[in-house]
């Protein structure tokens, strides 16, 4: 376990997110609209996309004064995201923050450690933010395209205080547990600035 991690003071509301993962899924979603729609797709806008998931994560606007942690879990080898402006994890994410209607969010990058892999690191991540009582909400976003992750992330949050609203963001519906569930695709078509109106032209 990555010791500034374990070292972290805490939020209310915390996102987790599997930044490998939501990179991969966010270069296919490009390919995909860019292909069906027949326009270039930009780089999804990274503040944007923290919002709408916040939003899926039962967070409200007026609510300036909470703060929100957004814990990315990224490979050591890669230093920036390919798929999302601002993209640099030690220069222009990790101890970065913005404020706007939905509080304040304070974003950390961590890369995983040699000694362990990444669906171990993400795990153990997970169990160490259900383990703090000031933490009321968690937004989990992992790969749950693999069944070995999805199984012990949904373990993990069956034993999770009844007390936390848990919310997954998945790219489909998953066997379920005792949380909440989202489409993970909607906030990144959001981010990346893909309307319904696009997909659904009338006439």
């Amino acid at each position: 376990m990555n010791d500034k991690i374990q070292e972290t003071k805490w939020s209310k509301n915390v996102i987790l997110v599997d930044a490998d993962y939501v990179d991969r899924v966010t270069f296919n979603l490009i390919v995909n609209f860019e292909r069906m729609l027949g326009r270039r797709i930009p780089e999804a806008d990274m503040a944007k996309w923290i919002d709408c998931v916040a939003l899926d994560g039962g967070m409200r606007p007026g609510t300036e004064e909470e703060e929100t942690m957004v814990v990315m879990i990224h490979s050591k080898a890669k230093t920036r995201l390919e798929n999302f402006v601002p993209a640099d994890y030690a220069n222009e994410l990790n101890g970065k923050a913005f404020k706007d209607q939905l509080g304040e969010f304070c974003i950390g990058a961590y890369p995983i450690e040699d000694i362990t892999n990444g669906a171990d690191f993400y795990i153990e991540a997970l169990e160490l933010i259900l383990a703090q009582k000031e933490v009321k909400r968690v937004i989990v976003i992992p790969n749950a395209e693999d069944e070995h992750i999805y199984n012990k992330v949904r373990a993990g949050l069956n034993r999770a205080d009844n007390e936390k609203r848990i919310t997954l963001l998945a790219m489909q519906p998953m066997p379920g547990g005792n949380f909440r569930q989202e489409i993970l695709g909607y906030s990144l078509m959001q981010a990346l600035g893909i309307n319904s109106s696009e997909l659904n032209p009338r006439g």
